[in-house]
């Protein structure tokens, strides 16, 4: 029996990575942010997994999905990165609450959560990690142009990643949040195996 659910677990797993990877094919701009900044649902499969298998399950999406996008990369594999970490940080604390509170209210909870702490780490994830290596690319006075040709306001990196990546990351994780509240309960049964 453990073994089955062993194999169910991997499979839907795989399944949800597999969709994961196809979402973020399907990139977009959006209105009030630089173009090199993109929208996607791909945390979507990986908090579906966090729920249902656990938090090692969404992070396996997550890797996943951002191995298999590495290979038709725009950013030299820097928005992979940041979306790896960023997926993490909102998948784990998600799926680690939900293992505690396994009912709606808690996976609203353990969302929010997740999405309140991918937000407030893409702070520091950003400043220190991912766009250090993004200059090698794009030189920092074309990023914090592109920022300021929206918000005159922005003056340097730190300005621009409070006032326009934070609010739009939380904004994205809500997205998933959404959905996954809408499609995770009749969804659920179906990962897991009408048995289990």
């Amino acid at each position: 029996m453990k073994k089955r659910t062993d194999i169910r677990k991997m499979t839907s797993t795989a399944m949800l990575a597999a969709v994961s990877t196809v979402l973020m094919f399907f990139s977009f701009s959006v209105p009030l942010m630089p173009s090199f900044i993109k929208m996607d649902l791909s945390e979507l499969p990986a908090l579906i997994a966090s729920f249902t298998f656990g938090p090692v399950s969404g992070i396996t999406v997550c890797l996943v999905k951002n191995l298999i996008n590495v290979f038709f990369t725009t950013t030299g594999g820097v928005g992979e990165v940041s979306n790896f970490l960023l997926g993490t940080m909102f998948v784990a604390p998600a799926g680690f609450i939900y293992q505690r509170m396994r009912t709606k209210k808690g996976a609203m909870i353990a969302s929010v959560v997740g999405a309140a702490t991918m937000a407030i780490l893409s702070l520091f994830t950003n400043y220190f990690i991912v766009y250090p290596v993004y200059t090698n690319i794009m030189p920092l006075e074309v990023i914090i142009g592109a920022y300021s040709a929206i918000n005159p306001h922005v003056e340097n990196l730190w300005q621009a990643l409070l006032w326009f990546n934070v609010p739009y990351t939380f904004i994205k994780g809500m997205l998933s949040v959404v959905i996954t509240m809408l499609i995770y309960k009749p969804l659920a049964p179906i990962l897991r195996g009408k048995n289990s």
